[in-house]
């Protein structure tokens, strides 16, 4: 993974590549109004700063959970809510971070080569769940509290994309709001 990340122009320090990450996610999708080609753009960043094994988004759709732009391995397309670290994370509303997803009750194995996973709520602007943005690491325990930090940063970043994203019918896919 470290590899990887010199490679692509990682920075060393996490948080501080997380930092740099948002501000270019940021940049890169303030006055695009297309929820893919910003989502593409923030997972690329996020795969060329950080170096991760699997990084991708899926967008809630009928009340399943639909792969959206990714970097990685071949993936599940279609997750449904309550299953996998994925589903469970859209289901609570909230990041579930996993150190071993072997342990993880009913974790999907699109790549029998992850072993950490984290996942983070995306959310538009009203607070209503649109999605998650998922990372896999070939390496146990892989994701710690920088991690959540930075990403839920970029995911916070990342809800005015969907502001011109169809609407999600009442029922259909907003089995969360913001909590609180």
């Amino acid at each position: 993974m470290e590899e990887r990340a010199r490679a692509y122009g990682a920075i060393p320090e996490k948080r501080e590549a997380y930092r740099v990450a948002l501000q270019e996610v940021v940049a890169i999708t303030s006055g695009e109004n297309d929820t893919i080609a910003n989502l593409a753009n923030a997972v690329a960043i996020l795969s060329e700063r950080l170096g991760f094994f699997w990084i991708g988004t899926y967008r809630l759709i009928e009340r399943e959970l639909v792969l959206g732009p990714f970097q990685g391995t071949t993936a599940c397309s279609r997750i449904g809510l309550g299953r996998g670290v994925c589903g469970a994370a859209a289901s609570r509303g909230e990041t579930i971070l996993v150190p071993d997803v072997h342990a993880f009750p009913g974790h999907i194995a699109c790549d029998a080569r992850s072993r950490s996973e984290i996942v983070v709520p995306l959310r538009d602007e009203r607070g209503v769940l649109r999605g998650v943005l998922d990372v896999d690491s070939d390496r146990a325990a892989a994701f710690d509290e920088a991690d959540r930090a930075g990403l839920e940063a970029i995911a916070a970043a990342l809800a005015p994309s969907w502001r011109d994203a169809p609407a999600v019918p009442p029922g259909a896919g907003n089995p969360t709001q913001t909590p609180g």
